[in-house]
């Protein structure tokens, strides 16, 4: 069965999710889509010139909607990252573009006749995936956002770098929104089976979640974007997906209780979430969740309300 792709938007993030996939052999074909035709027929030849020397080869098409209508995954990868460099750092800045870009692509997308499922990576990407969902239709099990994934990574590389393990040794989550009002759950973070909170003081702790959720502006200042740890998290989903791995991510996905996308733990497999997961939170750690969830739920109740 031939493993379909599409990437929409091919900026520095769906370049290289695409070159990721491309090099490791995860698809068959993909569909790269970018209103910058001479971007998108360069990236092509460019990842063509490179299959010659990869063990993999795939099919590309570009700009091509109804080659959607067969695919499993469509990634939205759009956004204007210079929007990222605002006062506040916050990640809703691109909220105001995004408004503009979601309906134009959320028709296209229905209009191919797209029944796979749609990850969102673009920011914010909470209130992007249901904006996507509400303009699409589509079941809400099949809309996911990549969430937290990437900040949960972060959070295990400063807490690795400082305890000097290796950060795949630390288990645990950051959750809520991928933005400000996010927050690592250090009830549920184990180093080597070990509670974290019995390894370091609440300062510390405090210390390692804002490095954490700074991580992706840190990097932003340093070179002018992000790139590989949102493509590697991208990646990641998209493999489970696939292989039906029906595994445990901590992705934006909708949250009945909370009635909004957040990034919070979900089974992920081959038709997007297809099971939940029940926390035990502390009371400080819940209304962490409840108020970063009322202030996604907010935003987008506001959007849908101009659109």
């Amino acid at each position: 069965m031939v493993r379909k792709i599409g990437i929409i938007g091919m900026g520095n993030v769906g370049a290289a999710l695409a070159h990721g996939l491309i090099a490791q052999g995860i698809g068959d074909h993909y569909v790269l889509i970018d209103p910058r035709e001479d971007k998108v027929v360069a990236d092509r030849l460019d990842f063509q010139d490179a299959m010659v020397n990869h063990s993999h080869f795939a099919q590309l098409t570009v700009n091509d909607y109804s080659a959607l209508s067969d695919a499993d995954i469509v990634v939205s990868a759009l956004g204007n990252i210079q929007l990222q460099h605002n006062a506040s750092e916050d990640r809703f800045a691109e909220f105001s573009f995004m408004q503009k870009e979601v309906p134009q692509v959320a028709a296209s997308l229905k209009q191919s006749g797209f029944k796979g499922i749609l990850l969102v990576i673009s920011n914010p990407v909470d209130a992007v995936s249901a904006l996507y969902q509400a303009l699409t239709g589509f079941p809400k099990n099949r809309v996911i956002g990549t969430g937290t994934l990437l900040d949960t990574a972060r959070m295990k590389r400063v807490v690795g770098e400082r305890l000097g393990i290796n950060p795949k040794s630390v288990s645990g989550y950051n959750l809520g929104e991928h933005g400000n009002s996010q927050f690592t759950a250090w009830s549920q973070v184990r180093v080597k089976g070990q509670a974290i909170t019995d390894v370091l003081s609440k300062e510390e702790l405090c210390d390692l979640a804002y490095a954490s959720m700074k991580g992706g502006h840190t990097v932003f200042y340093g070179k002018g974007y992000t790139s590989y740890g949102i493509a590697a998290t991208a990646i990641r989903i998209i493999q489970v997906i696939l292989s039906d791995a029906q595994e445990e991510l901590v992705v934006s996905s909708y949250h009945d209780a909370l009635g909004t996308y957040v990034g919070y733990p979900a089974i992920i497999g081959r038709e997007g979430r297809i099971g939940s997961i029940d926390l035990r939170l502390s009371s400080e750690e819940d209304q962490q969740l409840q108020t970063s969830a009322k202030l996604i739920r907010d935003r987008v109740f506001e959007a849908l309300e101009k659109l």
